[in-house]
């Protein structure tokens, strides 16, 4: 029985880890208001890792979301100035949160606001880069969003990510990252959609990804996010593609995040068997 626990066990590796949660986990989807106990649960967790030793990156999205509660409006505004202004509030509020929750057990954060021509130019790349190793190494936890406030597709450059799972995905490459999280509304992949098909089956490890698979996914389940499956599927390839791996789990308790790397087989776990048996030694 021994045996057959550990070999129920994954192998995760996380020197280094990526931590994304979306905006479906910080708002109360009923009533649009911050969800103070899912804020508090995550700042523990990175931080019992950050304790351990291991260096954690927040990609954070919420700053719209938050943006919402705090101007008490229960929709998006349609015009772009309207939604980087929310952005903008929403932004301090998440952080005075995340500084407040996190700074309750030892632990510093630090904010970094990113948009996609950071990754597009080789020395303000390096900068980045540059930046995120000074944080780790002074065992600062970076909460990383994208810059809403300043990005939009209808610039010249191109300033947007579309979304904050290509965003951690590109931030995890960036730093060498072990391992990716992405913590959402869903429990993980499915060979079809859940919400429609009762005999929906969890794919527990993904190894390759085909154009079916992307081409099938579902949007964005909440009215206040901008992600989906598709967009999380993009990461995971982005991941597989740079020799790393991700997990994707239900994030309603962030706690499951010390439970996914202690290897119990919680949500998708997408990698390549060959990196996993390595580690494991075999």
């Amino acid at each position: 029985m021994e045996e057959q626990a550990m070999q129920d066990k994954r192998i995760i590796k996380y020197g280094r880890v990526v931590v994304k949660i979306g905006t479906s986990s910080l708002i109360h989807p009923a009533t649009g208001k911050v969800n103070l106990q899912t804020i508090e649960r995550l700042a523990y967790t990175l931080s019992a890792l950050n304790n351990q030793g291991a260096q954690v990156v927040l990609v954070s999205s919420g700053a719209i979301g938050v943006g919402l509660d705090r101007m008490h409006l229960t929709a998006r505004p349609e015009a772009i100035a309207q939604q980087q202004a929310l952005a903008a509030i929403g932004q301090m509020e998440l952080m005075n949160l995340y500084t407040q929750r996190f700074s309750d057990y030892g632990t510093q954060v630090g904010q970094l606001l990113l948009t996609h021509d950071v990754f597009d130019y080789p020395l303000s790349k390096q900068h980045a880069l540059d930046t995120f190793n000074a944080l780790l190494d002074q065992g600062v936890v970076p909460i990383v969003n994208e810059n809403d406030s300043v990005a939009t597709d209808e610039l010249d450059h191109h300033t947007t990510f579309g979304d904050n799972d290509q965003l951690s995905a590109m931030v995890a490459t960036l730093i060498g990252a072990d391992t990716l999280i992405v913590l959402s509304d869903i429990d993980g992949l499915f060979d079809k959609d859940p919400n429609k098909f009762a005999d929906a089956h969890l794919l527990h490890e993904v190894e390759h990804l085909s154009a079916s698979v992307i081409m099938g996914a579902g949007g964005t389940s909440t009215r206040f996010g901008t992600g989906g499956m598709v967009t999380k599927l993009r990461a995971a390839e982005r991941m597989l593609a740079g020799g790393g791996q991700m997990v994707l789990a239900n994030g309603a308790d962030p706690r499951i995040v010390l439970r996914i790397l202690a290897g119990e087989r919680l949500g998708t776990w997408f990698g390549h068997r060959e990196l996993e048996d390595a580690v494991n030694g075999n």
